[in-house]
């Protein structure tokens, strides 16, 4: 059974806390848009897809319990909630894309002279509890069309071996994963001989996060430090990279968490093919290249301390980027939930 970072019924919303993981699995309750903002800034909660769900959920929350019978009054803070949600982590596009779509629906709800406030309120609740239900429904899309991708490229029935970064399974999204969703989906098949995830330092995301879901899930898996990837794909033969996105430009340009880049051109050194597996509400045809997206910069204690132990000598700079942008021409495929497209095709065949 795949975790839970997102529990969540009418009028009550808790996420796992992924910064206790995994010594500790505790829920948190979000109990309207300023504990979305926390949870989302913090990390408590990450993952660009959970992001934009939680972020659009803890409204959900505040809007169930707002008594106001004005519409327009309703749009307006509607719009000002979003926008606020958003400045939690700018990088990640889904919940920008997202907070769009629902302003534009709160927009047509409050001009419609037949749409009474409580219509309002229920059809824009329920418009957001379906982003819950369709994120899952993505994600096993995108693991089917990943792991044909891989399979297809090989010859016989040969099993693989995959490698990952970062975390991008049931943490990262409503359930079942992106990148990890396609690791699911070989596993199902019988055809994953083997998953490496690195450690993705600082904040380890790899090590406490996917290794803690690959164990769960009785996964054949070993964890690498960041610097170890060169020597293993030299060592070992790797079939595949296979990795998430924050946000992906129309010229198929991907951010990811820092240290993506890096792999995509070992891989490339070592001719194995790096994929990029995330649901289309992570592209954003908006932007034409990736050196417009802008790379939030997380606080120097992430790198000079692990917990409450510093690491670093005291008095050091740091600079801590969260994400890098991975060159569109480095990757072999976007993975989505409608199929599998070359970075260079995006604009042409993605549906808008």
């Amino acid at each position: 059974m795949s975790l839970e970072s997102i529990r969540y019924e009418r009028g009550r919303l808790e996420i796992l806390d992924q910064l206790l993981l995994p010594l500790q699995t505790r829920y948190v309750k979000v109990q309207g848009v300023e504990d979305g903002w926390k949870v989302i800034n913090k990390m408590q909660v990450r993952g660009a897809p959970a992001i934009a769900i939680v972020g659009c959920l803890s409204l959900a929350i505040e809007l169930l319990k707002d008594e106001c019978s004005d519409k327009k009054i309703m749009r307006q803070e509607i719009e000002g909630k979003l926008n606020y949600l958003v400045s939690a982590r700018p990088t990640a596009v889904n919940i920008k894309l997202a907070a769009d779509d629902l302003i534009n629906l709160a927009n047509s709800l409050s001009a419609d002279e037949n749409v009474t406030a409580n219509d309002f309120k229920e059809r824009f609740i329920k418009s957001i509890e379906n982003m819950l239900i369709k994120d899952i429904e993505d994600n096993k899309a995108i693991g089917k069309f990943g792991c044909e991708a891989i399979l297809n490229s090989l010859e016989g029935d040969s099993h693989v071996r995959v490698l990952t970064h970062c975390n991008t399974g049931s943490l990262a999204t409503a359930g079942y994963g992106t990148a990890l969703g396609v690791i699911r989906s070989l596993h199902a098949a019988k055809r994953l001989e083997h998953v490496y995830c690195t450690e993705t330092r600082p904040y380890n995301q790899g090590a406490r996060l996917t290794a803690y879901e690959l164990v769960h899930e009785k996964i054949p898996a070993t964890l690498i430090v960041d610097s170890m990837v060169s020597a293993l794909m030299h060592a070992r033969s790797i079939t595949a990279v296979v990795v998430g996105a924050d946000r992906v430009a129309a010229n198929g340009d991907t951010a990811n968490k820092i240290g993506t880049y890096q792999i995509a051109i070992v891989a490339r050194y070592h001719n194995v093919p790096f994929y990029v597996a995330a649901p289309l509400t992570s592209i954003d045809m908006a932007l034409s290249t990736g050196d417009k997206i802008k790379i939030e910069e997380r606080p120097d204690r992430e790198m000079t301390h692990i917990g409450e132990h510093r690491i670093a000598a005291p008095g050091i700079n740091c600079w801590n980027p969260s994400f890098d942008v991975t060159p569109a021409a480095l990757i072999t495929g976007i993975i989505t939930e409608k199929g599998v497209f070359a970075p260079d095709r995006l604009y042409e065949e993605v549906p808008k």
